[in-house]
């Protein structure tokens, strides 16, 4: 890429940002996650590509800017005219170092390719690390299970359905909008309304499971793993209330319905904030990095540790502490996916 492919993209943002068209917030977000989308990709042969890649998502983020698309409930993919979809993969794809990538418990994700052909419901419990990561899942299966990699429905939060910067690759998947438990109380006279699209949600994804042969990503921590006060990447506890309310689910669809637990590694690729922030505007740093994803056997859940307590509460966060614990020992068996 020559000098002049750079500032092209640059001299277009300033000049959307001078009149008004992309405010200062994600105009200064796109900036940044250019310049480090350049020095991830300095030693690469993917550099040529870069002009177009971000002149197509500026594009983006400009209509968004001009007219916030309005998710529904649930959101199907929109691969026409514009194809989001492809579009997130080919973002993210130079990003992504194959040869220290890794898939882990194929077995196990023959196994739910089977469950799904044979119309029953998968549903994987697992941490959460970054924004790319439905698309990061995608490309980890692309390879060896296509039809799962494009068929997976993520239970997805308010930031990455709000924020113009992130939208353009939230179009390109199948959400289920919710908002998290991290910020449903902001802002105060909005938690009643935030509760009712709740509910509706959990009403569209139940007709979802009694239809059966579906796939569904929930993170039941309810937010990003983050770096503890040693700079170690803790894998965020689980709430034992959701995933509760996704097994009720199941059980009421009368639909076989199978939880296994995953575990991403992802984190190194596009590192959130340090701190949670309620305010949309995160500066994004992304890096070229292998990604790893887990799958570990099918959960029993009805029979873990203290599964025979006299306390529902009791027996509720057992088990929860008990699929956090498959997560977190899938994520230490990661090499070299996450520093």
């Amino acid at each position: 890429m020559d000098k002049n492919s750079k500032s092209n993209f640059l001299e277009r943002l300033a000049s959307y940002e001078e009149l008004g068209v992309i405010p200062l917030k994600p105009a200064y977000a796109l900036k940044t996650f250019y310049t480090s989308y350049i020095e991830a990709l300095s030693d690469g042969k993917e550099l040529p590509q870069v002009e177009k890649v971000f002149s197509d998502y500026l594009d983006r983020v400009k209509e968004q800017c001009e007219e916030l698309y309005q998710f529904s409930h649930y959101h199907k993919k929109v691969r026409t005219p514009f194809d989001y979809y492809k579009f997130g993969i080919d973002f993210l794809r130079p990003l992504v170092n194959r040869e220290s990538s890794g898939v882990l418990g194929k077995q196990y994700l023959d196994e739910i390719t089977e469950h799904l052909k044979q119309n029953h419901n998968v549903i994987f419990l697992a941490n959460h690390q970054t924004e790319a990561d439905p698309q990061a899942l995608s490309l980890l299966l692309e390879e060896n299970y296509p039809s799962l990699s494009e068929s997976v429905i993520f239970v997805a939060g308010e930031r990455v359905v709000t924020d113009p910067v992130a939208i353009p690759f939230s179009l390109g998947c199948d959400l289920l909008c919710i908002y998290s438990k991290r910020y449903i109380d902001h802002p105060p006279e909005d938690k009643h309304q935030k509760q009712l699209h709740n509910k509706k949600t959990m009403q569209l994804m139940s007709d979802l499971l009694k239809e059966g042969g579906k796939c569904i990503y929930v993170a039941p921590s309810g937010g990003r793993d983050r770096r503890n006060a040693e700079g170690e990447i803790e894998i965020a506890p689980f709430d034992p209330k959701s995933i509760e309310m996704f097994y009720l689910m199941a059980k009421k669809s009368k639909t076989p319905t199978f939880f296994y637990p995953m575990a991403l590694g992802t984190y190194a690729l596009l590192p959130p904030p340090e701190t949670i922030q309620v305010e949309l505007g995160e500066k994004r740093s992304i890096s070229r990095v292998g990604i790893h994803v887990a799958v570990g056997p099918q959960i029993d859940m009805k029979h873990y540790p203290n599964s025979d307590h006299s306390n529902k509460d009791v027996r509720r966060k057992s088990r929860s502490d008990y699929i956090w614990e498959l997560v977190q020992k899938d994520y230490r068996r990661f090499q070299g996916g996450s520093p």
